[in-house]
């Protein structure tokens, strides 16, 4: 591996701990069992949102995409300023029943029950290559609905 490689590696690294370090866990919600991963602390902090923003928009900048798809609710707090900062459009995946216009939707299975996506039929095109952001994977689920 080259140093140049490495060094990112290491910064790569570095963020992902720093931003894991600052998500909270809650046990047992909203059921029992199931370990809620909060972020609010990373978005109560200036210079931890920055980093955040920072991470994604350093590993997607270079990228071809025409579309960032993202995933209710939290996935929008990040991606606004994720399309912002890559100049791109904003494709909000929203839970059923919350989008005004025409809508393709997609079923999935959470830790503690089932629950359905939409998207507006026209936010994507045949052939487009969309980037899909959701705040964090717990059990895919709602991305590989999405993703649908």
């Amino acid at each position: 591996m080259s140093q140049k490689a490495e060094d990112k590696d290491h910064q790569a690294n570095y963020f992902s701990e720093y931003i894991r370090a600052r998500v909270r866990t809650i046990p047992d919600w909203p059921v029992d069992g199931v370990q809620f991963r909060d972020i609010t602390p990373l978005l109560q902090n200036p210079a931890t949102f920055r980093r955040l923003v920072d991470c994604f928009v350093h590993r997607y900048y270079e990228k071809d995409f025409d579309a960032l798809a993202c995933i209710d609710a939290r996935g929008f707090i990040i991606g606004g300023a994720l399309a912002y900062e890559l100049s791109t459009s904003l494709v909000p995946v929203r839970k059923r029943g919350k989008l005004p216009f025409d809508t393709v939707s997609e079923s999935y299975e959470l830790e503690y029950g089932t629950a359905e996506v939409e998207l507006h039929k026209d936010a994507i095109s045949k052939g487009d290559k969309v980037l899909l952001l959701d705040d964090l994977i717990a059990t895919g689920g709602t991305m590989l609905a999405a993703s649908s």
